[in-house]
């Protein structure tokens, strides 16, 4: 099988690079040509555009900035629609919009293309590894077809039909920001009602209030980094196609608009370029604290693929 892959981004870069682990042949394109460095050093084939290729694969992988970056892979001028679709799966990854994407996708479908949604989940240590989770959605002929591209990259979880994808993503991200949020309300009261931050995330864990979250993000607080490799921009992005999906399926979303008007004053106050835990930083710094911590936290980004 031959695979494409479009956006070499932090998590699509590493996601590319297990893929020609894996010995595939791969066609790599990126807006950012210098982002395809290390893949042309491992093997791949470099593309100036989405038709170039889907031209000469079996299989396109796409993991973008949101939907208007999934409409320009699509149907911009040297789009994936230009060229050879019929009988080839387009696996996107993007976290998107799953009322959009499911409009958009309609076009290639018409052209004889195989859509299949595949949001991931994790950090990108996880990507690194290849053992992200990701959130599948389509037929499952299809999804069967490229299953050994897809577990290359990380762990197969079905969900469905086409865009069931995407909503998965938006729900866990939806949980993962609210949940951020809260660890910056939690651990300053902590502290400041006598608990050392340390003893208080070693006893957190494992307990009702543990989550990935609380034991894969906190040492970027306790590193003072915030984990600048998922910038707040990425959140507020993620936290406005929540709230797209909440106000389409009626459903209150009270504490997911606070989550996201923290996430605006984080962004405000450090940048959109920000780690996502400075919504933490907003609480340790109006108390007064530092939360701090010494140790030998490995950046997600540090993380060893072996």
């Amino acid at each position: 099988m031959k695979v494409g892959f479009i956006g070499l981004g932090t998590m699509g870069g590493n996601a590319a690079k297990n893929i020609l682990r894996a010995k595939f042949h791969t066609v790599v394109h990126d807006l950012r040509p210098e982002a395809a460095t290390d893949h042309l050093a491992m093997g791949a084939i470099w593309a100036d555009s989405p038709k170039a290729v889907i031209d000469q694969v079996d299989c396109v992988v796409s993991m973008v900035f949101g939907p208007p970056q999934c409409e320009a892979v699509l149907k911009g001028p040297n789009g994936l629609i230009h060229g050879d679709c019929a009988g080839k799966v387009w696996i996107d990854m993007t976290t998107s919009s799953p009322k959009f994407m499911r409009e958009l996708v309609k076009d290639f479908v018409a052209k004889g293309g195989r859509p299949v949604d595949a949001p991931v989940t994790g950090s990108v240590d996880a990507a690194i590894r290849g053992d992200m989770p990701m959130f599948v959605g389509g037929a499952d002929t299809d999804i069967e077809a490229v299953r050994p591209v897809i577990e290359a990259m990380g762990e197969l979880r079905k969900v469905g039909q086409y865009g069931n994808g995407y909503v998965a993503k938006l729900v866990n991200n939806q949980l993962w920001k609210v949940h951020a949020a809260a660890i910056g309300e939690a651990m300053v009261c902590a502290k400041i009602a006598g608990i050392d931050p340390a003893v208080w995330w070693d006893v957190m864990k494992g307990g009702a209030a543990d989550s990935f979250v609380l034991s894969h993000d906190v040492p970027s607080i306790f590193a003072g980094h915030y984990d600048p490799s998922f910038p707040i921009k990425l959140c507020l992005k993620d936290l406005a196609l929540i709230k797209e999906l909440m106000d389409d399926t009626g459903v209150r979303s009270e504490m997911t608009d606070a989550t996201h008007a923290r996430f605006r004053e984080a962004g405000a106050r450090y940048g959109m370029e920000a780690g996502e835990m400075t919504v933490c930083k907003l609480i340790e710094e109006d108390a007064g604290i530092d939360l701090r911590v010494k140790g030998d936290w490995v950046a997600p980004w540090e993380v060893s693929r072996d």
